[in-house]
């Protein structure tokens, strides 16, 4: 009996110890199943780290590629417009050469035959007679025209001693004097009492054409209204 009971309680213990080490190895597992679970939460919880910093970064990255694209469009455009101003000047320059260097070459050029230059003009000065209409048919023909006087030094300069047309006139308004060119009188040389328009005496008629009379009056004044049917020398003016 007493061994019986004893194999009794043995078995009783071995059972109590396998119990025991099931409950041990449940817990060992559920202890190693939350360890991995706490673990996988933590790595998720890097990654995730990771993930907004490389947004963040990403997002700062872009920002400063179009920040940089823009002051590059700018900066463009900047150029560009210099660029632009930098070229017409260079045009402009260009035609300013061209011009002065066809100036500096008409003057080069030998007056022809019965001219005489002033500044950047040749005069013809006639040594026949004509009416005013004629005289200027005549510097027409030269490539001409009859003189048109801008300055004082002018003036003076192709004064004649004798009476010669000058390309002023008011055949189309009476009193509205005009060089031949369309352009107003800005500059007077007049004889003392002119002009006169032949002191509005019918025997002498319309005096609607200007002479310069050197001949006969100082050049500061010389200047005298005539019948444009008269005859008298003229001046031409060719623009050089």
């Amino acid at each position: 009996m007493a061994d019986y009971v004893n194999k009794q309680v043995i078995e009783l213990n071995k059972v109590n110890e396998e119990n025991r080490n099931r409950a041990t190895r449940s817990v060992k597992t559920e202890t190693h199943l939350s360890d991995g679970r706490l673990r996988l939460y933590r790595m998720a919880a890097v990654c995730l780290g990771v993930l907004c910093v490389l947004q963040v970064t990403l997002n700062i990255s872009l920002r400063l590629a179009f920040y940089n694209r823009g002051n590059e469009t700018e900066e463009r455009d900047q150029l560009q417009t210099s660029c632009n101003t930098l070229t017409e000047e260079r045009d402009q320059l260009q035609k300013e050469r061209d011009y002065l260097m066809t100036k500096f070459s008409n003057l080069k050029q030998t007056c022809p035959e019965g001219w005489q230059q002033f500044n950047s003009s040749w005069y013809f000065l006639s040594t026949e007679t004509k009416t005013w209409e004629e005289s200027r048919e005549d510097c027409l023909e030269r490539g001409a025209d009859l003189v048109i006087i801008n300055s004082d030094m002018e003036q003076f300069l192709i004064g004649l001693n004798k009476g010669a047309w000058i390309g002023l006139t008011d055949s189309v308004s009476e009193g509205t004097w005009r060089w031949v060119d369309g352009t107003p009188l800005t500059i007077s040389y007049w004889h003392s009492q002119q002009p006169d328009n032949g002191r509005d005496d019918p025997k002498n008629g319309e005096e609607d054409c200007v002479e310069l009379n050197t001949e006969t009056w100082p050049p500061a004044k010389a200047w005298n209204d005539q019948s444009c049917l008269d005859n008298r020398h003229w001046i031409c003016e060719k623009v050089v």
